[in-house]
């Protein structure tokens, strides 16, 4: 959650988060889920980061359709007993 608010590399690409959740993804997909931190209370510290492009980073962090939907529909669910 919130890559802008960790990186050392900063945004738009937060590389260095996306390296971590990379292989986060690749280790343990079923474990992962996605957050935004919206409506970014500790942007003013950091900028507002573009919603858009940190849904965009999902697709390359996690390429797979199906790793996604673990990350965006059943994690979720499971977690929060949808």
């Amino acid at each position: 959650a919130a890559a802008y608010e960790t990186s050392k590399t900063g945004g738009p690409a937060y590389e260095d988060v996306g390296k971590l959740a990379r292989a986060l993804v690749t280790a343990a997909p079923e474990r992962m889920l996605w957050a935004s931190n919206w409506p970014h209370a500790q942007a003013h510290k950091f900028g507002y980061p573009d919603d858009a492009q940190l849904m965009d980073l999902l697709l390359d962090w996690a390429p797979s359709d199906a790793d996604r939907r673990k990350i965006l529909v059943d994690n979720p669910a499971f977690l929060y007993g949808f």
